[in-house]
């Protein structure tokens, strides 16, 4: 793994990442919102359409709560497009694709022997701190009752 994972009260690292149509999107442009930042290894891979699909079907929980969901991954932005349009996820997917786990590096995600990022979520508030994480390691999923957990620190 590379780098220190941010924990509670810490800054989340900065990142500037292109969203499904190449549109760059500032972590630190987000102030003054609440933001889940949710690192993925895969597009198209099972566990990780899984895990997206529950944060769809419950978007209306992240936005009651005043959180943006922002999805990461170190496929390109074509890969994220197709697999956001096959699955019409309501939340924007972003490209940490170049400079490659750029973003999943500074927060302590990036599996630098397989080249993608680990299944890590952080819960950033509108001041730009780390207020609730999770990592877990390839194949294990995270579960919605965390996240549940984690919005009623919001």
């Amino acid at each position: 793994m590379s780098s220190r994972v941010p924990g509670t009260g810490d800054p989340a690292p900065d990142f500037t990442l292109p969203d499904t149509h190449g549109t760059p999107t500032h972590l630190a442009d987000l102030r003054g919102e609440n933001v889940l930042v949710v690192f993925y290894p895969f597009a198209f891979s099972g566990t990780c359409t899984g895990e997206l699909r529950d944060l769809h079907d419950n978007i209306e929980d992240f936005e009651a709560a005043g959180v943006r969901v922002l999805g990461v991954s170190t496929d390109p932005v074509f890969a994220l497009k197709a697999w956001q349009e096959a699955e019409g996820f309501g939340f924007d997917l972003l490209s940490d694709f170049w400079p490659h786990g750029a973003a999943a590096r500074g927060f302590g995600v990036f599996d630098e022997e397989s080249g993608h990022a680990v299944r890590g979520s952080f819960l950033v508030d509108a001041d730009g701190i780390v207020r609730w994480s999770v990592v877990r390691p390839r194949g294990q999923r995270r579960e919605l009752e965390a996240y549940r957990a984690a919005l009623a620190e919001v």
